[in-house]
């Protein structure tokens, strides 16, 4: 369980880094999941949930960062380890299978978008980063209003289908139709691209620095 008398080292550069990296961004999956239609979302969000952990071995192992971008469920005074350990009371295995690590970065966001009222805009450019993968919960909602939000700022997306989950499969599907239409992301499952193979890619087809 996390520590609140540690202090978390997740650290960042003090000034903007050269944008040359992605990053893990796991939206809303340190979750009671005890809302209205939690019942419709889990079996998806459970599968979801082993596709993100593997991503995120590969992420880590490349050393790219891990963001935790996590609702506070109507808790104004909550804070990480609050959320984590509320999650994780009762048997959860879909959070305990993404336990953030203590060099994880976490942002609490009080609304749908995660640069919505956050520090997420200003800690991506600190870490140096120029492209995201959105993974988690709700396709159609939480990941689509992020996503939109990363969009407007020139962010190349890969949102993984088999690393989302909405209640059911036809508001996920609206929802990826869209990122993938209106905002040019990237769609395809990790078992059709890899981490590597994305990442060159958007490599080769970036614009040549001046």
């Amino acid at each position: 369980m996390y520590d609140a008398q540690h202090p978390d080292p997740a650290t960042a550069a003090t000034r903007d880094q050269k944008p040359e990296r992605p990053a893990l961004l796991i939206i809303d999956m340190i979750n009671r999941f005890d809302f209205p239609q939690a019942d419709q979302i889990k079996p998806g969000a459970l599968a979801a949930a082993r596709v993100i952990a593997k991503l995120r071995e590969t992420a880590e192992r490349a050393g790219y960062p891990v963001v935790f971008v996590n609702d506070n469920f109507g808790e104004w005074h909550s804070e990480r380890s609050r959320l984590i350990d509320s999650a994780l009371t009762d048997e959860n295995d879909i959070s305990a299978a993404l336990r953030p690590n203590d060099d994880d970065y976490f942002i609490i966001k009080p609304q749908f978008s995660g640069f919505y009222a956050t520090n997420l805009p200003v800690l991506l450019p600190k870490l140096g980063v120029n492209r995201l993968i959105l993974t988690g919960i709700a396709t159609d909602i939480c990941v689509l209003f992020t996503a939109a939000d990363a969009h407007m700022r020139d962010y190349d997306l890969w949102i993984p289908e088999d690393a989302v989950a909405a209640e059911t499969a036809e508001r996920g599907r609206w929802a990826l139709e869209i990122m993938a239409n209106s905002m040019t992301a990237e769609t395809r499952p990790t078992s059709d691209l890899s981490l590597d193979a994305w990442v060159s890619r958007a490599q080769a087809d970036a614009p040549a620095q001046p």
